[in-house]
């Protein structure tokens, strides 16, 4: 595989997770991890079972430590990360690397790639309608992700001439196919009324 790393959010951060790819893929992670995980300081801390939680441990933002996660044999760097939000608050993102030549800009600028990842499964899933598939079978299920997959591109494809995104594209489309459905409508009515008056003519 040509990859270096692979890169998630907490949800998949589970020690098992982080020993399949760094021992059996044999690649690196960079990844968050929650605010309740723990960690040891040193090895002897962990052989010791002596753990802390990320939060106590003492580290400026924009630095990494070495530590080791419970249930985790191989050392991880640690980073601490801290995100300004639109309305002025800020939040803290604890990450780990099991890369650890890595420098705390290299963890970062890593973590920032997945969100284009994001971005597409969101889109796919509201805009393209994967989530809403009402097959039962393997075969017409595979049949409906080819076919969101193929409504995505579309709508990239669109979101490129038109510098609108997915989401706006989405809205246009709805609304002119209900200004279409109703242009129908009202010609199927002229249609039934001239047919009744031919009735009665």
């Amino acid at each position: 595989m040509t990859f270096r790393y692979v890169v998630w959010d907490s949800w998949f951060s589970s020690a098992d997770n982080l020993k399949f790819v760094k021992w059996t893929l044999q690649k690196d992670v960079v990844c968050a991890i929650k605010s309740n995980r723990t960690v040891a300081l040193s090895l002897a801390d962990k052989r010791q079972g002596t753990y802390v939680t990320v939060t106590d441990v003492d580290r400026d933002p924009g630095t990494t430590r070495l530590v080791y996660l419970k249930d985790v044999e191989f050392p991880v760097l640690l980073a601490k990360h801290v995100l300004t939000n639109q309305d002025g608050s800020s939040g803290v993102l604890y990450l780990v690397s099991t890369d650890t030549a890595l420098s705390y800009t290299e963890i970062t600028t890593l973590y920032h790639r997945r969100w284009t990842v994001e971005t597409f499964h969101k889109s796919l899933k509201q805009n393209a309608a994967l989530e809403k598939s009402p097959t039962k079978v393997e075969r017409t299920q595979r049949n409906h992700i080819f076919a969101a997959m193929l409504a995505f591109v579309k709508l990239e494809t669109l979101k490129l001439q038109t510098t609108v995104n997915h989401f706006a594209l989405k809205h246009r489309l709805y609304i002119k196919a209900l200004k279409t459905c109703f242009a129908e409508l009202q010609t199927f009515k002229q249609q039934e009324n001239m047919n009744i008056q031919l009735c009665f003519a």
